[in-house]
């Protein structure tokens, strides 16, 4: 299905709707959750499971399961180089074939090519950046979370909505600072657990029965290292994966700011607070690299006017600052961060 098919909501109906809008996140971490979700959908559970196999078939969820946090459990970094036009695509296949390099886009500015590299440690990541420099010959730039504002992607999607949660009047948000160091505390079989989920869940009516057994675990073991890894964030929520492009979510800007280091958190959160804005956080600046902005935000919109108009909003009312708009015009790559490292060799 395209992400121009303006009619991707054929053949849908109000439970589809409901399980799309509903279970971005929320699924009960209960042996048998499709049998819960079902009593909420009012269809019985073979259903549940069912409609949820068809809407990935489909295309509107690109996977059901755990969404992970890489900044707490390991080490993550947003990197960006200037490729040059004609070794553009040699140096993208440099970038792309690091397991560790989830996201790589293509943006419309000086620093063309932009990717997210996470890995079990920062000596790990850094690694990484030092190998795609050496092998490349392009300077990397490398720009570390430091504060999170605001990163959520869940937002309704069966709706005429020009922009992410215009329907919305304000999110909630806290200013939570990153540690470049951070390593989970995990147990064995939370580590085991991650990396075995870290692509979704099997989609059958025990998804943690299924995931126990591959792991030589009991049920009951499983459950409570979920809801452990949710609690202290390793998990940021379970539920089916909406896939934004497909419906019609296709525009979106990263936005970078140059606001002054005493009213960072002060306009972070502000910011943060405003629904059409779905990511707000704070990087270093790096001006040895000509580099002087540290607030970083997105904008995800069906139309590309309706993000402009958003990003005027927010420069002419919340961020009267010098920045940058950097547009995604090609994704390069995009899988799920890779985890095998926490239970497994480097090498």
């Amino acid at each position: 299905m395209s992400a121009l098919d303006d009619d991707w909501r054929a053949g849908l109906d109000d439970v589809d709707a409901t399980l799309i809008d509903e279970y971005q996140s929320g699924f009960p971490v209960v042996e048998r959750p499709f049998q819960v979700v079902a009593e909420g959908l009012g269809v019985d559970e073979s259903e549940a499971l069912e409609r949820v196999r068809r809407l990935r078939e489909y295309g509107v969820f690109r996977r059901f399961g755990a969404v992970l946090n890489p900044p707490v459990i390991g080490s993550s970094t947003l990197a960006a180089v200037k490729a040059p036009e004609d070794r553009f695509e040699e140096v993208a296949a440099v970038i792309n074939d690091y397991r560790q390099v989830n996201h790589n886009y293509r943006r419309d500015h000086e620093w063309n090519m932009w990717f997210v590299v996470t890995a079990g440690s920062r000596e790990t990541r850094d690694r990484i950046l030092d190998e795609i420099e050496e092998r490349t010959g392009c300077a990397v730039l490398n720009l570390p979370m430091l504060t999170d504002y605001y990163i959520d992607l869940e937002f309704p999607v069966v709706n005429a909505d020009r922009f992410a949660r215009e329907s919305l009047e304000h999110t909630d948000v806290s200013a939570t600072r990153i540690s470049e160091d951070a390593k989970g505390s995990l147990s064995t079989l939370e580590a085991e657990l991650l990396v075995e989920i870290q692509d979704g869940f099997p989609l059958s009516l025990t998804p943690y029965h299924d995931i126990a057994e591959t792991l030589d675990a009991d049920v009951d073991d499983v459950l409570v290292a979920v809801r452990r890894l949710l609690d202290d964030g390793s998990i940021k929520r379970i539920g089916c994966v909406v896939n934004h492009v497909v419906t019609g979510f296709h525009n979106n800007c990263m936005v970078v700011w140059n606001v002054p280091d005493d009213e960072l958190d002060e306009r972070g959160v502000s910011v943060g607070e405003l629904p059409y804005v779905t990511l707000c956080y704070h990087r270093p600046r790096r001006p040895e690299q000509d580099w002087p902005y540290n607030l970083f935000t997105m904008i995800h919109g069906r139309e590309a006017e309706a993000v402009d108009e958003k990003i005027d909003e927010l420069a002419n009312d919340y961020l009267p600052f010098e920045h940058e708009r950097l547009y995604s015009t090609a994704t390069l790559k995009q899988t799920g961060a890779q985890y095998e490292e926490l239970v497994a060799s480097d090498e």
